[in-house]
């Protein structure tokens, strides 16, 4: 599972096994994780995280988006 960024508590990975997979980032806090895909910034799902935070990471995805492509690329090809 490569960490690809750190904010605060935020753990921005991927998992090495899901090529086959759109590019998307997961995202942990503890407990709470979701997954968005790169492309569109739409959330594929989401457990722990209220509202409010789901919008702020969808946000962080999006200022990050070029440098979470970046490494997605580099890491499948």
């Amino acid at each position: 599972m490569p960490t690809v960024l750190r904010i605060g508590p935020l753990r921005f990975y991927f998992y090495s096994h899901e090529p086959n997979e759109p590019p998307h980032i997961h995202v942990d806090r503890g407990e709470a994780t979701i997954k968005v895909w790169l492309d569109s910034g739409e959330v594929a799902k989401s457990r722990g995280f209220r509202a409010h935070e789901i919008n702020d990471i969808a946000k962080l995805v999006d200022e990050h988006r070029v440098r979470l492509l970046e490494a997605w690329h580099e890491y499948f090809g």
